[in-house]
């Protein structure tokens, strides 16, 4: 491994039974160039394998009670226990690093002191459909992006877009900040990169970083996550005053969607259109949340924890 790095690096992956990919996940940030002072796994109390595996990779592994995870809650713990790392890279379980340079490209981002975040590139997994395809081609091209707060003048909210499956951070940076926040259905990733971005700071895309992560959701999943979203947006009204809606972004993404498929796989547009309706009605459900019982409002998200 390399040992040059000037900054001390940490990786933090949270699991609950972490299934198929995660024992290449873990040969595969086994096998990168960069050297890593700390590995932590975060484990909601996994039934099967998942923590042994992550011992026998070296990994430190802290067990926490399922009930008790919260995506920006559990990640910012993480944060503040790795104390002796100056870059924190956070990984998904079903993140798979696709060349042993990905952590190495990711953590040159941080070269530059204005730099908070950055996210690497997300490549389908091998055999996904061409639905989950094109979702990653259309979110996550070949260019490198840096996106600071003049940024949002010609691309709006796509500035502050950022994901968790695959990201780093400077925790010095995301300490002086806030961290992330714990009362967030999902997002914190989006949302720290947001105040960054208004701090002066600058989110990276890092296209020579990739992994392979994507996911095959049935419609009604996609409406518990689009419940979700709706939700977060609901209630982070301040980010589209700042950065605008992603309205548009959707249209161009189902048009989008819709040529691909008209070319790769015809007979999958039906299965589009069925998912797009599934992501507008879970949406705008979700941006009235406010309206609706709790208990209406756990059945209809992903994120059942959340609502307490």
């Amino acid at each position: 491994m390399l040992e040059s790095q000037s900054e001390a690096v940490g990786i933090i992956i949270p699991t609950l039974n972490g299934g198929r990919h995660w024992a290449d996940c873990l040969r595969c940030v086994g096998a990168q160039t960069v050297s890593l002072r700390r590995r932590l796994v975060v484990d909601s109390a996994s039934t099967d394998d998942t923590v042994a595996q992550a011992e026998s990779a070296g990994f430190e592994v802290k067990v926490i009670v399922r009930a008790e995870f919260n995506h920006g809650g559990t990640r910012q713990w993480a944060a503040e226990y790795l104390a002796d790392c100056d870059i924190l890279i956070f990984l998904t379980q079903d993140a798979i690093l696709a060349n042993p340079e990905s952590l190495s490209q990711i953590v040159q981002c941080f070269h530059d002191p204005r730099v908070a975040v950055a996210y690497g590139r997300q490549l389908p997994h091998r055999g996904a459909r061409p639905m989950e395809a094109h979702a990653r081609l259309f979110n996550y091209g070949e260019t490198t992006l840096w996106k600071d707060w003049e940024a949002r003048n010609s691309i709006g909210p796509k500035v502050f877009f950022c994901s968790n499956s695959f990201a780093a951070y400077r925790r010095s940076t995301l300490l002086e900040l806030g961290g992330f926040k714990r009362d967030l259905i999902l997002g914190e990733d989006m949302e720290f990169a947001a105040r960054a971005l208004k701090a002066g700071y600058a989110n990276v895309y890092c296209a020579t970083a990739p992994s392979f992560h994507s996911h095959d959701y049935s419609s009604l999943e996609q409406f518990r996550r689009y419940f979700d979203v709706g939700v977060f947006d609901a209630t982070n009204a301040w980010m589209r005053e700042e950065f605008g809606s992603h309205r548009g972004t959707g249209a161009r993404f189902v048009k989008s969607e819709l040529r691909y498929l008209a070319t790769e796989a015809p007979s999958q547009i039906p299965r589009s259109i069925l998912h797009t309706l599934a992501k507008i009605c879970g949406y705008r459900l979700g941006l009235c949340e406010k309206w609706l019982p709790v208990g209406v409002n756990r059945r209809l998200s992903m994120s059942r924890s959340y609502w307490r």
